[in-house]
């Protein structure tokens, strides 16, 4: 429960950033702000994923992995107003809380810059391959260009859009990219259905070394926690929704957050498994990229798949946006205004950009990613926290859960991290940079 006071709400929204309007958001934009955020890039590989892990084991992780992050999200949204009378708007706010004021942002910042940065990283990747196979198949007489140029043109747009104060100046550009990402998946699903499987489909282990096979099932697993993220950005989220001691902000955020769920799981397990079943081991790690027919469809998704990263890459944005302008006002003594959301955020997208040209490994990047920050985020930092802040009773079965939940979200960790990186230098040895 918060307090009536408004000396403290007025506080708590300073605190958010300098400037932003009351919170007024509903709850049905914790919903396309969470969807945008969770489903993307990730959804598109989950049959890729499944090649590796094979039907058993990859159905179990999916489900899974779905179940936990669905209770770390609620944990989040209950952590969000643990204190009376203040509200944790940031992940970083509620590390200082669980963790101490030292060792809080060193374990909690990390995370979520890894979680946000990356994202933005492959939405880039994803962004400029989609828009590079749409132009291919609606203009097949065009000179074809190369795909680091389409990357920058994706990229190019994120100059302009990054100019766009806050969260809730983005709601449309993150409506339209929620109502996308249901668009492409059903396509995805559908067209996947509607192919068939391939002659001679095999859902056999792919045949490989020992070593390598092992390492790339380590990356499966990164691809299919990169697929469950939103946690990074859900107190943020939160925030922009208000609060009252009648009606705290976690009932429409909570929600909007079973909404946001729900429509995960109409995407995600209907392409995971309809793909996975149409082409087997053969699938591509985008698995519209297998796609052809009908050409305009395919299209389509892929122009969806666009419009749909274009805002995830500013949802994810938005928090290090308000960051880097708050660090360079501390430290620097910038002056708030346009000079210095022009200086900070086109700084931003030029490195993401620039990374995301330079090592273009959709399904590598996931993994990685996958591993290294959204593991932790979304499957086992928040346990820790409730643990620590909760104090749940020991052996209790919410204490078992939360335990489980650290055991299992560790060793995806570590093994995606390695898998990940591992296949990014095996990839790159081979590859043609800027092609």
């Amino acid at each position: 429960m918060v307090s009536a006071s408004p000396s403290k709400e007025d506080q708590s929204i300073g605190k958010w950033t300098e400037g932003d309007p009351a919170r007024r958001a509903k709850w049905w934009y914790s919903t396309f702000h969470t969807v945008t955020a969770m489903i993307g890039a990730g959804v598109l590989s989950l049959p890729y994923a499944m090649a590796y892990l094979g039907w058993g084991p990859g159905i179990t992780v999916l489900v899974l992995s779905w179940c936990m992050t669905l209770n770390t999200m609620w944990q989040m949204i209950e952590l969000h107003e643990c204190v009376p009378g203040t509200r944790f708007d940031r992940y970083i706010d509620l590390g200082r809380h669980a963790f101490g004021p030292k060792l809080g942002p060193w374990i909690v910042l990390p995370q979520q810059l890894i979680v946000q940065v990356g994202c933005d990283i492959v939405y880039m990747v994803t962004g400029g391959k989609s828009l590079k196979k749409f132009m291919e198949m609606t203009c097949a007489s065009c000179t074809p260009i190369r795909q680091s140029y389409w990357i920058l043109i994706f990229g190019g747009i994120h100059f302009f859009l990054s100019q766009l104060p806050n969260f809730n100046s983005v709601a449309g550009v993150s409506l339209a990219a929620a109502v996308m990402s249901l668009g492409y998946s059903t396509i995805a699903w559908a067209g996947s259905l509607a192919h068939g499987q391939i002659d001679n489909v095999s859902y056999a282990y792919k045949n490989t070394s020992a070593a390598d096979y092992m390492f790339r099932v380590f990356n499966a697993l990164g691809e299919i926690s990169f697929a469950f993220a939103g946690h990074a950005v859900v107190l943020e989220i939160q925030a922009t929704i208000p609060s009252t001691t009648e009606k705290p902000s976690k009932i429409p955020m909570w929600k909007g957050a079973l909404g946001a769920y729900f429509i995960n799981a109409i995407c995600y397990f209907p392409v995971a498994l309809i793909g996975y079943w149409a082409f087997g081991q053969d699938v591509d790690d985008n698995v519209l990229m297998e796609l052809k027919r009908p050409a305009w469809l395919i299209a389509s998704a892929n122009l969806m798949v666009v419009v749909h990263v274009i805002g995830s890459y500013q949802v994810y944005a938005m928090p290090v946006f308000d960051m880097l302008e708050r660090m360079m006002m501390k430290r620097f003594s910038f002056p708030p205004g346009l000079a210095l959301r022009l200086v900070t955020r086109s700084t931003y997208v030029a490195f993401t950009l620039f990374v995301g040209v330079t090592f273009p490994f959709f399904g590598d990047l996931l993994g990685f990613f996958g591993g290294f920050g959204f593991a932790p985020t979304s499957y086992f930092l928040p346990c820790v926290m409730w643990l620590i802040i909760k104090k749940p009773k020991r052996f209790s079965t919410k204490w078992f859960i939360n335990w489980a939940c650290i055991f299992v979200g560790v060793f995806i960790m570590m093994a995606s991290t390695i898998g990940g990186f591992r296949n990014i230098v095996t990839d790159a040895s081979s590859y043609r940079f800027y092609t």
